[in-house]
């Protein structure tokens, strides 16, 4: 999924050539986002349109060549005036008169040339990593093997090439910048090029997104596309068009930019009068890899150009206002939620003077709600995680570290939305609780932290599935490494890091090849708090007068089957709906009722008589504590409430979903608690028997401690 979809999108034709645009927001000011070379289409700029989208309309446009735009065949079709003629046309189309422009790459020449041809319709210029002539260079020509040559790459200095037209003997590097190459062998050249444009560490993701990209294209269109004219790579153009140019300008560079050398950057913005933005050890694409400064830094410009909205804010004197705290609960499942509101409400209760506001999303925001908590109105502006790991999902199959890889436009769009907020708001203490965008994003933008922060999880280390194969393994590698080293050279950041329950609960094992043993590592770097109920277990001890007030009779085999607050599970209830009949021949004084939950319709799920589906159950968490069975998935909160009280369970980790599999039910084995089963194994007769062995099964778990929440409020009260 997107973390914002368009408002508007349309095509603009040019000599018969059909160029599509998007425009998102409807903001009086508007950014431009300028294409780069045919090899990637606007989704270059998915963690900047949503945010900017907040504050202006964006207006994107697929380059000639890539995306949903037409490929044409001839090189003219491919110079530098087309793409300007094009960006004035999408502008036309979408009755836009002046535009903050932003180019990346061989776009910071097409956003130049667009200020130059029509200066009346650019308010500023913001260009990243321009690929285009070196200003600084002598006038003399270069020697092709002692300085980087201009043009859409500039190759390194200590690899000579064939020329582009030339077919290579063996190329290899840079010498797969070659037209027979490209049409020959499209994917390798992809494959390296990339890795040449993201030059950092940890940048798989970026990587594989503009691979993808790349491969919407292919390798004959981009050989069209080379022979072309481009004014910003002719030093003499580039000079002239610049006199024309009148707006501020930023420009952003990477100082180990494989493609354009930091000095282009310098002198561009020496030339232009221009703010200069250094990313020390940042590549080509800053905006993939930088986002936050990036955006930022855009947004700063986009005020600098015209008068920013009116801002009404009411700021209390330090010494005079009241102890706020800000808690971000992930709203992927509503498991975190009860957590969080039993530690909240501790919070409160040895800190009486402290409020707490909710940045949260859908479903905990019902939950919320009904609590009459206080949820931000920022909220509203947050991308839903849960759905994009629903959309992600299979029969009972979710590929829970895939999935949240690919929600990483999504969380950049998450931490705008906090960054936005407490900008302008203080808060006395932020918690996260498994808020992946906070703690991440805080630590690529340690500058960003303005208050104590707290980040709790239940557990730690991305473990790759078996069937992932060594591919998954070294993914999984590569971003637990880039945690350790993240919280190794920011150790202070987190002000507190809590783990939701005990040493022993951690799994065995390292983070990855010459990395920590996961156990000894969380050790070093948590307090324990113990597993965190979110209710006492000895409110509901009493199990046949809980029953009796919540309508069961005693003489009922009460089978309760959820899923929680995902639509991850419908296929689960499906499969135990189906085995209802058989089950019930084999148990006639069983009472099944399953739950849908939030974000499941149950008019979706088929019925039998007797067989009760509800929506929603108030307190489920009491009704789990005196069933006969449940039947669940393999989350951790609803395993960990039925062992805790003691319950027969059967739980289905969804198939892929690493923690369910691995991180759960490494603590429930621990726990000796429920029994775990596997999906395929649940046909309608085989899990009507399962059902029939288990109901009223007499348990011994190991006890549950109940005073993880007071224990993880004092240390966050330890902060106030």
């Amino acid at each position: 999924m997107r973390a914002r979809y368009p408002d508007r999108t349309g095509f603009v034709e040019r000599d018969g050539v059909k160029v599509a645009y998007e425009v998102f927001g409807d903001g009086p000011r508007t950014v431009l986002l300028m294409p780069s070379w045919s090899i990637v289409h606007s989704r270059m700029w998915k963690a900047q349109v949503p945010y900017l989208a907040r504050h202006a309309r964006v207006v994107t446009f697929d380059g000639r060549g890539n995306g949903l735009s037409d490929r044409p065949r001839e090189s003219a079709a491919y110079e530098s005036a087309e793409f300007v003629a094009d960006g004035l046309a999408v502008l036309d189309a979408v009755e836009v008169e002046q535009a903050l422009v932003a180019g990346s790459s061989l776009g910071a020449g097409y956003a130049i040339e667009l200020a130059a041809t029509a200066p009346q319709r650019v308010c500023g210029l913001f260009l990243l990593g321009p690929t285009l002539a070196n200003l600084s260079e002598p006038e003399s020509e270069p020697d092709e093997l002692d300085e980087p040559a201009e043009g859409p790459t500039a190759r390194p200095v200590e690899t000579p090439v064939v020329g582009f037209h030339d077919r290579p003997s063996d190329p290899e590097g840079w010498g797969l910048y070659n037209a027979h190459v490209w049409r020959e062998r499209f994917p390798d050249f992809v494959h390296f090029f990339f890795r040449q444009v993201l030059s950092e560490p940890h940048a798989t993701k970026q990587i594989e997104d503009a691979t993808g990209w790349a491969m919407e294209t292919d390798g004959e269109t981009l050989v069209i596309a080379e022979d072309r004219t481009y004014l910003a790579a002719d030093r003499a153009a580039l000079s002239e068009l610049l006199t024309r140019v009148r707006c501020p300008a930023v420009v952003v560079h990477g100082s180990d930019d494989h493609i354009s050398p930091l000095a282009v950057g310098q002198a561009l913005a020496a030339a232009m009068g221009a703010d200069l933005f250094v990313i020390e050890d940042g590549g080509h694409l800053p905006q993939a890899k930088d986002p936050v400064a990036v955006n930022l830094e855009l947004r700063r410009l986009l005020d600098r150009t015209a008068a920013p909205p009116r801002r009404v804010v009411r700021r209390a004197r330090a010494i005079t206002r009241p102890k706020q705290v800000l808690y971000l609960s992930s709203p992927i499942g509503l498991g975190h939620s009860r957590r969080d509101i039993a530690i909240a409400d501790e919070l409160r209760r040895q800190r009486p003077d402290v409020q707490v506001d909710w940045l949260a999303q859908h479903p905990l925001t019902d939950l919320l709600e009904r609590r009459g908590e206080r949820i931000h109105p920022a909220s509203a502006h947050l991308a839903n995680e849960s759905s994009h790991l629903e959309s992600e999902s299979g029969e009972h199959d979710l590929h829970a570290f895939q999935g949240i890889r690919r929600m990483d436009e999504i969380l950049v769009n998450n931490f705008m939305v906090f960054a936005d907020l407490v900008q302008d708001q203080p808060y006395d203490a932020w918690i996260g609780d498994e808020a992946w965008e906070l703690d991440y994003f805080l630590h690529e933008n340690p500058e960003q932290k303005r208050a104590p922060y707290v980040w709790l999880t239940d557990f730690v280390g991305w473990l790759p599935m078996p069937d992932g194969g060594d591919p998954e393994a070294a993914l999984t590698a590569d971003y637990n490494g880039e945690m350790v080293e993240q919280i190794a050279r920011y150790p202070q950041l987190r002000d507190r890091a809590l783990f939701v329950g005990n040493p022993d609960d951690i799994v065995p094992g390292r983070l990855g090849p010459q990395l920590p043993e996961i156990r000894d590592w969380t050790q070093d770097h948590f307090d324990f708090v113990g597993y965190v109920t979110g209710f006492d277990p000895a409110e509901v001890a009493d199990t046949a007068a809980v029953r009796a007030e919540l309508g069961y009779r005693p003489d009922e085999q009460v089978c309760i089957v959820t899923v929680g607050g995902s639509g991850v599970g419908a296929d689960l209830l499906r499969r135990v709906i189906a085995a209802y009949p058989t089950a019930k021949r084999l148990l006639p004084a069983l009472r099944m009722i399953v739950v849908a939950g939030p974000r499941i319709d149950p008019r979706s799920l088929s019925t039998h008589a007797g067989l009760e589906v509800k929506a929603y159950v108030h307190d489920l968490y009491r009704h789990l504590a005196v069933c006969d069975l449940a039947i669940v998935q393999g989350g951790l909160t609803t395993t960990m409430e039925l062992t805790a009280n003691r319950r027969p369970f059967l739980y289905v980790p969804l198939r892929h979903h690493f923690e369910q599999n691995l991180h759960v039910r490494h603590r429930l084995d621990r726990y000796g608690a429920g029994r775990r089963v596997d999906y395929d194994e649940i046909e309608p007769d085989a899990l009507a028997t399962l059902i029939a062995a288990e109901v009223g099964r007499t348990v011994d778990y190991r006890p549950v401690e109940t005073d993880g929440a007071r224990i993880a409020a004092e240390k966050i009260a330890e902060l106030l």
